[in-house]
């Protein structure tokens, strides 16, 4: 849980940052990858995670303009990388602008349970964590050079004049 919004702030322009990179390393012709037919596409998990800024914050009394619909899908991947990019800088100055730190400990009712707004700002990130890791699988199936997150990825390892890790 968030208890100052700074602590959030900070947080969250580096997690919306290697997000945005994953997404603007997205092809148009990779929206389609799926794992089965049975499973969103990376373009749907992709267009899900820029909506999801809006939807997940929907239960706060924040107000401010990005998507919240995640279908359909748009075919732009270019599209997805910039609405990501005008939702969270949407979100940030909304922060910025309509809460405080006391505003973290309100409590509020998120499927079916009360929590406070610091909870959800930590929901929000780790939700956003676990859709890149799945558009990272699908993103190698598509045979994309994955941006390394929290260090080097594997396409990267060469750049820092190392090999790397086998499997």
């Amino acid at each position: 849980m968030f208890l100052k919004l700074d602590h959030f702030l900070k947080s969250w322009e580096y997690e919306s940052g290697v997000t945005h990179k994953l997404l603007s390393a997205l092809t148009d012709d990779s929206l389609n990858q799926e794992i089965t037919s049975q499973n969103w596409t990376l373009g749907r998990v992709a267009w899900h995670t820029v909506c999801s800024i809006r939807i997940i914050a929907s239960n706060t009394n924040l107000t401010f303009e990005a998507p919240a619909k995640d279908w359909p899908v748009p075919d732009s991947a270019q599209f997805i990388a910039d609405s990501y990019k005008q939702a969270s800088n949407s979100f940030i100055q909304s922060l910025r602008n309509q809460w405080s730190d006391k505003d973290l400990e309100e409590r509020i009712n998120f499927f079916g349970q009360e929590i406070p707004n610091g909870s959800l700002l930590l929901f929000l990130i780790q939700h956003q964590n676990h859709h890149r890791g799945q558009m990272t699988v699908l993103m190698r199936q598509a045979e994309l050079t994955v941006p390394g997150i929290y260090g080097p990825a594997k396409e990267e390892w060469a750049t820092f004049g190392m090999e790397a890790p086998k499997m």
